[in-house]
């Protein structure tokens, strides 16, 4: 029967052995899994943006054009009071989209608002500049609203995937309703 040290020694052999056959995994754990996620949201982004007809426009980019005043309608899709009354892009109007798509209009999916009322808020110029965001890359609220503004005719519409994560990320002023 082997001793203790014997045992010690072979068990620790193995570890090592076991590391070094997937060294990639032992040394870097998680990363690789955190890395395919992010594949995912980036590649559904893209088919997202590529289906609802509008363009991306990043954080810093946002902040530059809200800095040179830029004309511009900004809509925050998030729920009035969970999110946008305590913290939203300074100078957004707020209108609920709902997470997932919304092929049909569905007045129960924005709280009882009209594609009239969406309308109504996205003003009568098409070529007006329109940026539309939620709360973060995987929130698909933004695509829903940007996609509907291009149904409705707009012709210059963004999506800012990074949303008010992104923003507050950034270290950006934010804006609240008192």
């Amino acid at each position: 029967m082997p001793n203790l040290k014997t045992l010690m020694v072979l068990l620790l052999t193995g570890c090592v052995l076991l590391a070094f056959a997937n060294p990639a995994t032992a040394l870097f754990g998680s990363k690789f899994e955190e890395e395919l996620e992010t594949e995912k949201a980036a590649v559904k982004l893209v088919r997202d943006t590529k289906r609802g007809g509008y363009e991306l426009v990043d954080t810093a980019t946002l902040k530059q054009w809200i800095d040179n005043g830029k004309e511009m309608l900004i809509i925050d899709t998030m729920p009035f009071e969970a999110s946008y009354a305590k913290q939203h892009v300074p100078g957004a109007e707020q209108f609920l989209f709902p997470k997932g798509d919304m092929p049909q209009w569905d007045s129960e999916q924005t709280a009882g608002k009209t594609k009239q009322d969406f309308q109504q808020l996205l003003g009568p110029d098409k070529d007006k500049l329109i940026v539309v965001y939620c709360g973060f890359v995987k929130c698909a609220r933004s695509h829903s609203g940007a996609n509907w503004a291009v149904k409705l005719g707009y012709t210059n519409v963004y999506r800012y995937p990074g949303g008010i994560f992104a923003w507050k990320g950034a270290d950006f002023p934010i804006g609240s309703v008192e």
